[in-house]
């Protein structure tokens, strides 16, 4: 009897816990991927949006988030996460070429990164995004105390308080404009060099010399 039923279960009955759970982690990972698609585009898109990208309803995104905010907070995590580990992951001897690097190729991230980056520009969600930043943000006041250092880096301005200004021109950016264009990572790479004090003409060189900053895929 207990057979029976097993194989029954198995061939299209009742679903099995095992089954049960793997649907229940694809519905998760559909709502995780219709949020970072659509709050890539808005920040503000809906429950129900995000409901209806991922192919469910609105009920069956209660079972996984008990409310927008959580959902929020879960993609702002993840976003955090890939944030950090290129952060991390990015380095150069040279300052100049480590912070504009990083600026491209945290620009070039998928929409969980790009997701994370429009929720923060809400006020409401900043203080979850400067934690979850930290290592982010760590990493950024050393390149920044290293240009300083090497006099690679304007001298008018404390080490701290540049990388502070970096990381506000960045969000100024990203609340500004919305880059799509072609030369949208030669823009990014331009505008955090100029915040640490590099000219237009320093910049050209510095790229000339190194064009697999933003030739790097």
């Amino acid at each position: 009897m207990t057979t029976t039923t097993t194989r029954k279960s198995r061939a299209g009955g009742v679903p099995t816990p095992a089954r049960r759970r793997s649907d229940a982690t694809a519905n998760r990972a559909a709502l995780l991927s219709a949020a970072r698609t659509l709050l890539a585009l808005d920040p503000h898109a809906s429950l129900d949006a995000i409901a209806h990208g991922a192919g469910l309803s609105r009920r069956a995104v209660y079972g996984h988030f008990p409310d927008r905010e959580s959902l929020l907070r879960e993609v702002i995590t993840l976003g955090a996460v890939r944030f950090n580990e290129i952060a991390e992951a990015t380095d150069d001897p040279d300052p100049r070429v480590a912070l504009a690097r990083m600026a491209v190729r945290l620009w070039r991230e998928a929409d969980a990164v790009r997701a994370a980056a429009n929720i923060a520009l809400d006020d409401v969600h900043m203080d979850i995004t400067v934690r979850a930043l930290l290592p982010l943000r760590r990493r950024v006041r050393a390149i920044t105390a290293a240009g300083v250092a090497s006099g690679m880096f304007r001298q008018d301005v404390d080490a701290k308080l540049l990388a502070v200004l970096v990381e506000q021109a960045a969000r100024a950016t990203l609340r500004e404009l919305r880059l799509s264009t072609a030369d949208a990572a030669a823009i990014v790479a331009r505008m955090v060099l100029s915040v640490v004090g590099l000219s237009w003409r320093e910049q050209h060189e510095l790229f000339a010399a190194h064009p697999e900053i933003i030739a790097e895929d």
